[in-house]
């Protein structure tokens, strides 16, 4: 048993590592509230879905925990499989779903989105967390997971598991969507059990966070200086009350066929893509026609550290074993789409093999818990850190065998953004061989008509470098 868990009675209790509490403070900020939601035809069973929960629960012991804060030290720990069950399965019936949606869709631009998108966005805004990081907990501590039935006509449904960043990034995300498909299934999901379940920095291989203090040092000046040097998306209201907002890029099966393959032709990820699109979009959307001045960008690559652990875990093992990767990315006028993307993934390659998402672990934990307790660090105070975050590796599903069990017509999985953190945050997936991704960001901050034009004008470059591959191999042949 680690040093910092203890067992009483029936219940474990583990001190949070530094990464989960730095992530309790953001999620208490509005950053880190992370939504799966499911739209599916079918009329659904309840005793079967509350089951499933249940039974997905008992699998992950640290979805079945609440935070708990020590009034005499201080320190907050996750109480594992407490007293008072963790599940929290809600039931919005059909009137209330439409008057909720009816009340949505009244808001600014938002008239011409799906009750799926609506409902994502309203839930990524909804935060049981908030004021957690600072006030004291209740006496049984606070859960870290709801769901919530919301019924539509027709027979159809759209249920929404919203969770605390610190239990579930988005690898267990993933994992969980596909468990819920086997148990809803009526299969027991035995071979996703866990006994235990320990912080990400217990579990980095003796050496890998090794750093001096004089690297430290440098470290944290580089990246205060480089804060003050780089640009940003435009801000749009900089006073207004911060609220996650959601935007749609999707690409279909041959254009995706094209970009995955230009991608393995060059030995780069589908990330360094999806950053230099963002980076040329925005660059270009601030530039004046005579202006040809290089500007610096703020790139966070987010990598599952799971298989680098010791030991190593499996996809299936619940909790935040991501790590984060800062890079700065410089882009000019006339910047081809190809070259700025083998530049920003190895500029994080080459981060990575120097073990740089352990080193720095520390250092950027300690700067994004001082830009949430002092927000006039950051430009405007508007808490932004970087002007994107990308995943290192999209999520590739087929939907056959999850849309036959589940009947689903869509899903989607993104976490909020609207605390500490960048401007946009992308998740992107592989559906079916088709590229569907999920720009999160802040609004007022941006506004929507902003994020689409940028996503336009992203999907503009990235089809023209397409077109330019193929007109070189038809050149070539």
């Amino acid at each position: 048993m680690s040093d910092n868990t203890r067992k009483f009675g029936n219940n474990t209790t583990r001190l949070l590592g530094s990464t989960e509490q730095n992530w309790c403070k953001a999620v208490a900020s509005g950053t880190g509230i992370t939504v799966l939601a499911l739209q599916a035809s079918k009329t659904v069973n309840i005793t079967l879905l509350k089951n499933a929960l249940n039974k997905i629960q008992t699998n992950h012991p640290i979805l079945n925990s609440m935070l708990h804060k020590n009034t005499t030290t201080g320190s907050t720990s996750f109480i594992i499989n407490p007293p008072i069950p963790n599940l929290h399965l809600t039931i919005t019936p059909l009137s209330t779903t439409n008057q909720l949606i009816h009340t949505l869709s009244g808001r600014g631009s938002n008239a011409a989105l799906s009750p799926l998108h609506l409902i994502v966005e309203h839930e990524l805004n909804i935060n049981e967390w908030s004021n957690a990081a600072t006030r004291t907990l209740c006496t049984r501590g606070l859960y870290l997971w709801y769901a919530n039935l919301y019924t539509l006509a027709d027979q159809k449904w759209i249920l929404v598991i919203r969770l605390h960043t610190a239990v579930c990034d988005r690898t267990t995300a993933v994992s969980l969507l596909k468990e819920l498909r086997e148990v809803m299934g009526e299969g027991d999901g035995s071979g996703y059990r866990e006994e235990g379940n320990l912080g990400l920095e217990e579990l980095i291989p003796v050496g890998k966070m090794k750093k001096t203090m004089w690297e430290h040092g440098k470290d944290m000046v580089t990246y205060s200086v480089n804060t003050f040097r780089m640009k940003n998306l435009k801000f749009k209201d900089v006073k207004g009350p911060l609220r996650s907002e959601v935007v749609r890029l999707k690409m279909n099966a041959q254009e995706t066929h094209l970009l995955l393959e230009g991608c393995k032709s060059r030995g780069i990820k589908l990330c360094g893509v999806l950053a230099a699109a963002t980076l040329i979009a925005v660059y270009s959307s601030k530039r004046r026609a005579n202006n040809n001045h290089r500007k610096k960008y703020g790139v966070v690559f987010l990598n599952d550290c799971r298989t680098y652990l010791q030991p190593p875990l499996s996809p299936h093992h619940s909790g935040f074993y991501h790590s984060a990767i800062n890079t700065t990315q410089e882009v000019k006028r006339g910047d081809n789409l190809w070259d700025l993307a083998t530049k920003s993934y190895t500029s994080f390659a080459s981060c990575k093999n120097n073990n740089k998402h352990f080193t720095d672990i520390a250092d950027l934990n300690f700067l994004m818990s001082k830009a949430v307790d002092n927000p006039s660090l950051t430009p405007k105070s508007s808490l932004r850190t970087a002007l994107v975050t990308v995943f290192e590796e999209p999520v590739i599903e087929t939907s056959m065998e999850i849309r036959q069990d589940l009947s689903l017509d869509d899903y989607v999985g993104c976490a909020s953004v609207h605390g500490v953190g960048p401007s946009i945050a992308i998740f992107d997936t592989v559906v079916d061989g088709q590229l569907d991704c999920l720009f999160v960001y802040p609004s007022p901050l941006h506004s929507r008509e902003q994020m689409q034009q940028l996503i336009a004008s992203m999907k503009t470059s990235i089809l023209e470098a397409l077109k330019m591959d193929e007109n070189f191999e038809s050149r070539v042949t």
